[in-house]
């Protein structure tokens, strides 16, 4: 699917999805607990097609899984899955969580994706499951595994992904013994780890944060909470954001809570405190916040640490696009490993659209508009990458001319409903 995007300016309120991060989790925790568990969205969206690729592998797991507007009804099952195949689709977040807990809970799972990820890296979390008991026939999707998990130390760079430290957290608690994590570098994106840990202490799971790691108890049961309420999700707030402090109008964004464990809250502040937009907040009944952009007068450069907040990269890189003076992002090293290679596929959106980018050693500039005049418009690849679509569509309402993006479609899989939220609040776009 392709759209073309004109320019336009965003206003009004648009209700934030639920937490990709933060259901992945609940879903994986739901599936091992010992009773039923409701997991209640704070909006009626279509799911995404990440949650349902993980919806659909807890099956595989021998859970039951419900699924109503607004809800999942996961009802956990004590048979062993013999043999089961999983299909995590393009799912990075799927794959990498499952491997662990299905190498702790099943016989010979075999696991195949398609689209990228094939190629994303999972050889450090193959390596510490080898050493932990586990055969695994290949190094590449498709694989299959042999032997159960057993408990111990596991040692693992922190560097890499997060996600098989997640992964790893979800299963340790099921087996016999204790096991501690043990990380040889430093943990990146060490916010999302934090939303594993918080998942985890709502389902009665113990475990102990390390100097340079986690100790994980093993033999704890998940409880289960009964029904459980997922997170607004920050991440994909942050387009709505992105398009109040460039537009016109004021864009709001309800549903949110700031003491969630997601990074991607930190969005607020960068373009207050850093970039000079605008931000407010409101306590709403239930709890939540809505949170009010609005329109910068001029929006300032500055230097930006992404290493815990890979996702708002290509956001952050239009807001800088469009900034006085050069924006420099560090902790840039995991971009290349999303769905796309995120450094070469942003710095493309960027010089497609009449922007300037460039890599810097490890750290990435974007120039401003008082150096380039701002963006014009033109045709963007999404490579796959529905943050880059996203990301491009926020930039159409600020640039000169149309905007074509070409690959669409990605959106589905964390915001089915982008589109959609995006012509109710204002903006022009048409499938081509």
């Amino acid at each position: 699917m392709n759209v073309r995007l004109s320019p336009a300016s965003l206003c009004g309120t648009v209700h934030s999805i639920a937490s990709k991060s933060d259901v992945h989790r609940l879903l994986f925790c739901a599936a091992q607990a010992d009773g039923p568990v409701t997991i209640e969205m704070n909006d009626r969206s279509p799911l995404s097609d990440d949650i349902l690729t993980t919806a659909e592998v807890i099956r595989g797991l021998g859970a039951d899984v419900r699924e109503e507007p607004g809800r999942f009804t996961v009802t956990p099952s004590n048979v062993t899955p013999k043999a089961p195949t999983f299909d995590c689709r393009e799912s990075g977040s799927t794959l990498r969580f499952l491997l662990p807990v299905a190498a702790a809970r099943c016989d010979e799972p075999s696991f195949n994706g398609s689209g990228r990820l094939p190629d994303r890296p999972v050889g450090e979390l193959l390596d510490v499951l080898k050493a932990r008991g586990v055969e695994v026939s290949g190094d590449r999707l498709p694989f299959s595994f042999q032997g159960r998990l057993q408990s111990g130390t596991f040692e693992l760079p922190g560097n890499v992904s997060s996600q098989y430290i997640t992964g790893l957290l979800l299963a340790l608690p099921a087996l016999d013994g204790d096991s501690e994590i043990r990380l040889t570098t430093p943990l990146q994106s060490a916010s999302y780890v934090n939303i594993t840990l918080h998942a985890l202490s709502r389902f009665g799971i113990r475990t102990s944060v390390l100097p340079r790691g986690f100790l994980v108890p093993g033999g704890q049961p998940f409880r289960s909470p009964g029904t459980i309420l997922a997170d607004g999700d920050w991440s994909n707030a942050g387009y709505f954001f992105a398009a109040g402090a460039l537009g016109k109008d004021p864009v709001s964004v309800s549903g949110l809570s700031p003491d969630s464990p997601q990074g991607d809250k930190v969005l607020a502040g960068i373009l207050k405190d850093r970039m000079g937009a605008p931000v407010s907040k409101v306590r709403q009944e239930d709890g939540t916040y809505t949170y009010t952009v609005t329109p910068a007068e001029t929006l300032s450069a500055s230097d930006l640490d992404v290493h815990d907040i890979p996702d708002a990269f290509p956001v952050l890189a239009v807001l800088a696009a469009f900034a006085k003076g050069r924006t420099r992002f560090t902790g840039c090293e995991r971009l290349r490993f999303k769905e796309s290679d995120r450094i070469a596929s942003v710095i493309a959106m960027l010089e497609a659209l009449g922007g300037k980018a460039m890599e810097d050693g490890a750290d990435i500039i974007v120039c401003g508009a008082d150096e380039t005049g701002g963006l014009t418009g033109g045709t963007v690849q999404s490579c796959g990458d529905h943050r880059i679509v996203m990301a491009a569509a926020v930039a159409a309402l600020r640039c000169t001319g149309d905007v074509t993006v070409t690959g669409a479609e990605a959106v589905r899989k964390s915001y089915p409903s982008f589109f959609e939220e995006y012509t109710a609040l204002g903006g022009i776009a048409h499938v081509i």
